[in-house]
């Protein structure tokens, strides 16, 4: 994005910050606040305000981070919390991105970003990301850092420049009073597409769970994810990707309204399934089958499964810009987020339904307790059944290289 364009974007999104006189005592340099004690660094917080920018597409994500952390966040610590929604975690990256650019090394508009992936390795590369901090964080202590799935971003070392918020899986759902037995496979999808013409369609990338379904028809082209792994390969790519593009055109003309136009985001995906157009859906976080059904949306007899070849899976995070004012303000918020408490309340399938970043057996026995007494209901597949055939993330680059590939080879041909 040109820098202009950062400009007018950075105008555009300052109108929806709050900032407050008290904030301006947060402003203690990163490399100092590691030094301190929790206790400092939480009365340095004390009257600041934290501008966390994430994903802002789900009412009962936002309710749950405006109201249960925000209230919470509030009354412990005297933090406010403001929430800025975006429709595409790039928007974040590309305003730190213009600001440092432009000069602004110590006074950011914005203090955190929900993020992974592609956007985590453009912040770490250029330099944008605030590090070398978690250990700082009490509750760092119930995160497992040997695990790779957690130390490693979409194979990027986090080496504590983030911390994690929530595990997720990708899952597709069917109505199973008319559709009793779904494809349980990438093979016998692409199969039953051309059995029930009109029946499924994806976004179109870059949207995030189309770019994720397309991935997934990758690995299968490739014949398996593990021969993907590492960094990018372009004579690797180009060999999968001719077989990728190839298998998408032909079933192209299969797909809902012979695939002349996709879907532009997730959300009319499922307005598609909600309305019988289709008959599957997917989503990268399957408690949304669950909150779809409750809220009305979806029909009671909605079921999710994931696939006997495997679905993909990753770890999302919060990171704080390299330039954030209110450094101290966000730290306290991110070890809030890694809370055993916080992490059981968006676990409640009746509040989100997102699995934990954190190792329960490390949190308290009442909080061990509260996670047993979890109950998913029947339209969502449990983590546990995910878990047996998770693929990994491929690195960034392979990312950004398909869904450049899938624009120009399949919604442009």
């Amino acid at each position: 994005m040109p820098l202009s364009r950062r400009t007018h974007l950075i105008a555009a999104l300052a109108l929806s910050l709050t900032f407050s006189p008290a904030a301006q005592a947060d402003t203690a340099d990163g490399a100092a606040l590691t030094g301190m004690s929790w206790d400092e660094i939480t009365q340095m917080a004390k009257g600041g305000t934290v501008n966390w920018f994430m994903w802002g597409g789900a009412d009962n994500i936002n309710s749950y981070v405006s109201d249960t952390i925000g209230a919470q966040l509030l009354a412990e610590y005297g933090v406010t919390l403001n929430r800025v929604g975006i429709s595409d975690t790039a928007e974040a990256v590309n305003i730190v991105l213009g600001e440092k650019e432009a000069g602004v090394l110590d006074a950011g508009s914005i203090d955190m970003i929900w993020i992974n992936g592609e956007n985590f390795r453009t912040m770490k590369q250029a330099d944008l990301a605030y590090c070398g901090y978690t250990d700082v964080l009490p509750n760092n202590a119930l995160v497992n850092w040997d695990n790779p799935a957690i130390a490693n971003d979409f194979g990027m070392p986090v080496l504590g420049c983030e911390v994690p918020w929530s595990k997720a899986q990708f899952a597709f759902a069917y109505d199973s009073a008319k559709t009793p037995e779904p494809p349980r496979s990438i093979a016998e999808l692409l199969t039953w597409i051309k059995a029930n013409p009109g029946q499924f369609t994806y976004p179109a990338a870059p949207d995030f769970n189309g770019a994720v379904f397309v991935r997934h028809v990758f690995y299968h082209a490739a014949g398996g994810a593990e021969t993907l792994m590492g960094p990018f390969d372009q004579a690797r790519f180009d060999e999968v990707a001719a077989k990728t593009w190839a298998i998408l055109n032909e079933i192209e003309p299969y797909l809902w309204r012979e695939g002349q136009t996709y879907p532009s985001t997730i959300t009319q995906l499922n307005e598609l399934f909600a309305n019988g157009e289709v008959a599957l859906t997917f989503d990268y976080d399957a408690s949304q089958f669950g909150l779809a059904v409750q809220d009305g949306r979806f029909p009671e007899t909605t079921r999710s499964f994931g696939l006997t070849d495997g679905t993909i899976g990753n770890t999302n995070y919060t990171v704080i810009p390299f330039n954030s004012p209110n450094k101290a303000a966000a730290l306290v918020l991110q070890n809030l987020l890694l809370s055993g408490e916080a992490q059981f309340a968006k676990a409640d399938p009746a509040v989100w339904g997102a699995s934990p970043a954190i190792e329960i057996a490390r949190t308290s026995p009442q909080i061990q307790a509260q996670f047993a007494t979890i109950v998913l209901p029947p339209s969502v597949v449990s983590a546990e059944e995910l878990g047996k055939n998770a693929l990994p993330e491929l690195q960034a680059g392979w990312i950004s290289a398909i869904e450049k590939g899938w624009t120009a080879n399949v919604a442009q041909k």
